[in-house]
């Protein structure tokens, strides 16, 4: 097992080198389609003189021609370098690894939540016909509800008129306690959380119905096993695995589609930093920020596949 699994794991690693390259391929050459560039503030202030702009442009290596630039951005990232913000001069790895613990302290805790709600709603929504249709009216206002103006909503009312909550940050001015740190959590995790499980119980549900209905289930129950004991110790771990498959790819998804999120609630995250290299055009942070999601996705499909066959008992051992 040990042995079909390692290579498993290289076959899809070597699948994913081209793949990955291939889809700089295609960033890149969006990034640099977009009318302005990075000096398009210069170019606008009539201040700046035309000598200024192509000493900048040099400067950047702007100049050159975009194969060029693509094979010695591409060369410099393999090697761990992912070059200079243009915005403030600084090194993009620093830039990302700094707000990276932000984005998984959301991202964590609201997938953390989302499970929460999700698995145990799903298992009872697949056999309480009543329970599954207040659920499935639920689900479908989560799903629907857009992120933006759900987060505004949850600021207005518990941030604003109760005062329960702050309404934005990670912490307090000059605060560093537990409290007000979970306190600024509560809200992002719940705008999150809140599309995520309504999507995940839905999908456990339809798992769940599929797999009560499969033959090896009522053998279960004529060896004597309590419909209980059928439920949670046959049906859900067959119906886990397709499961952890969403959980994970959707937790990747979260992981670089927290932008939302984040700008509404000033979340000092990786979201947060797309979003002002988009309005500053920052190229290389736009390149390692779209490049870490597609590597995300990747080894967290990976660790799905690997999930699967380690859960799901009629995957288990397969090559």
């Amino acid at each position: 097992m040990r042995g079909a699994m390692r290579g498993m794991i290289v076959r899809r690693v070597l699948q994913s080198a081209p793949l990955l390259v291939l889809i700089s391929v295609l960033v890149f050459a969006l990034l640099q389609a977009v009318p302005g560039g990075p000096l398009a503030a210069y170019l606008e202030n009539p201040n700046v003189r035309p000598q200024d702009i192509e000493r900048l442009r040099a400067a950047m290596g702007l100049d050159r021609p975009l194969a060029a630039q693509y094979v010695s951005w591409l060369s410099a990232f393999v090697r761990g370098d992912w070059g200079y913000s243009f915005a403030d001069g600084r090194p993009v790895l620093d830039r990302v690894l700094e707000r990276v613990p932000a984005t998984l302290e959301l991202v964590g805790a609201s997938t953390v939540l989302a499970l929460c709600v999700a698995l145990p709603v799903g298992v009872l929504a697949s056999v309480h016909r009543l329970f599954d249709r207040v659920t499935s009216l639920v689900a479908v206002a989560g799903i629907s509800l857009p992120v933006f103006w759900f987060g505004l909503l949850l600021q207005l009312v518990f941030a604003i008129t109760l005062g329960w909550l702050p309404s934005s940050g990670r912490a307090s001015f000059g605060a560093n306690s537990l409290a007000d740190r979970i306190a600024h959590l509560v809200l992002p995790v719940v705008v999150l959380a809140a599309v995520q499980a309504a999507a995940w119980s839905r999908y456990l549900r339809r798992a769940m119905r599929e797999t009560i209905g499969r033959p090896f289930m009522n053998a279960a129950r004529v060896r004597g096993v309590s419909e209980r004991g059928v439920l949670w110790h046959h049906a859900l771990p067959n119906a886990l695995g397709p499961f952890i498959t969403v959980v994970l790819l959707d937790a990747a998804m979260m992981a670089s589609g927290a932008v939302v999120t984040e700008s509404v609630f000033a979340w000092p995250g990786v979201g947060s930093l797309f979003t002002e290299s988009l309005v500053k055009r920052d190229y290389p942070v736009l390149m390692a920020f779209l490049m870490c999601g597609a590597m995300a996705v990747m080894v967290l499909n990976l660790l799905a596949d690997i999930a699967v066959r380690s859960i799901d008992p009629r995957t288990r051992g397969a090559a």
